[in-house]
């Protein structure tokens, strides 16, 4: 699934081609996606003009002059093409500007898009209860001891509890906690200040690296552009199950199962 990297970077490629342009075409082919489409999705976005994009955790936002916002998450396999040179059967829905055709393309329909006021996104459900964007000035070291104090789970899990941190995915607390140190098993309320003081940078670090090397490139995903991602050609422990550990310390990176879902870490430098 594209995480919160993969979906910044869908956000920065179709600002350069949807920013101040006019929507002319709105064409839904299909009726839906995982959900229905918006009843009033045609109407709302034919001739409106897109004032912004934007992300919240791994939610694409288009923001338009007609005060409402298209929200759109891709799922497991969804991306948007820019100018397409022939369409297939898995184009789903058609933005025309007067210089471009955006396609949404997502092959297992995972995805979906809605609509809502701009004024007030925040109150839409799925935002609602988020915890703050882990590259934002409200994620603190400070908010993870009060998240995270008294609680028996493990911090690994805690850290993809949307409700605690907004957007972060497997792969990248992965990542993360190994640059920090910390053991994935490790208890949450047992994690200390200064655990917690190196974790923070550690998760905005690998955020903005990935973000800058166009995110992960796995199975389905690529950029609007159709460019493939390449953080993955630097993952320190991510899917590298019995491979040495980056840091040379003599571990060796082991896979276990935690929440349904898999966790690498080099349980000799990870404590």
């Amino acid at each position: 699934m594209p995480e919160l990297p993969e979906v910044e970077t869908t956000v920065r490629g179709l600002a350069r081609v949807l920013k101040g342009a006019r929507i002319q075409r709105v064409e839904p082919r299909r009726p839906d996606l995982r959900f229905p489409f918006p009843p009033d999705l045609v109407q709302a976005l034919t001739g409106a003009r897109v004032t912004g994009l934007g992300r919240r955790a791994k939610y694409g936002l288009i923001h338009t002059d007609r005060a409402r916002t298209l929200i759109f998450h891709l799922g497991m396999s969804g991306r948007w093409r820019i100018d397409p040179e022939a369409l297939g059967a898995h184009d789903h829905l058609l933005l025309d500007t007067a210089a471009h055709r955006l396609s949404l393309c997502d092959p297992r329909r995972f995805g979906f898009v809605a609509l809502a006021d701009t004024a007030a996104l925040e109150a839409y459900p799925p935002f609602a209860a988020m915890g703050p964007e882990p590259l934002g000035e409200n994620f603190t070291p400070a908010h993870l001891h009060a998240a995270f104090t008294g609680r028996k789970q493990a911090g690994k899990l805690l850290l993809l509890d949307q409700r605690i941190v907004a957007g972060l995915g497997n792969i990248y607390v992965c990542e993360a906690l190994h640059q920090a140190r910390i053991d994935p098993r490790k208890a949450a309320g047992r994690i200390s200040r200064a655990a917690l003081a190196r974790l923070v940078p550690a998760i905005r670090s690998v955020l903005e690296a990935a973000i800058a090397e166009g995110g992960s490139s796995l199975r389905d995903y690529a950029h609007p552009d159709g460019q493939l991602g390449y953080f993955a050609h630097r993952f320190a422990v991510y899917g590298r199950e019995g491979a040495p550990c980056p840091r040379e310390d003599g571990g060796i990176v082991s896979r276990i199962a935690q929440g349904g879902r898999g966790s690498w870490f080099c349980p000799k430098c990870q404590r």
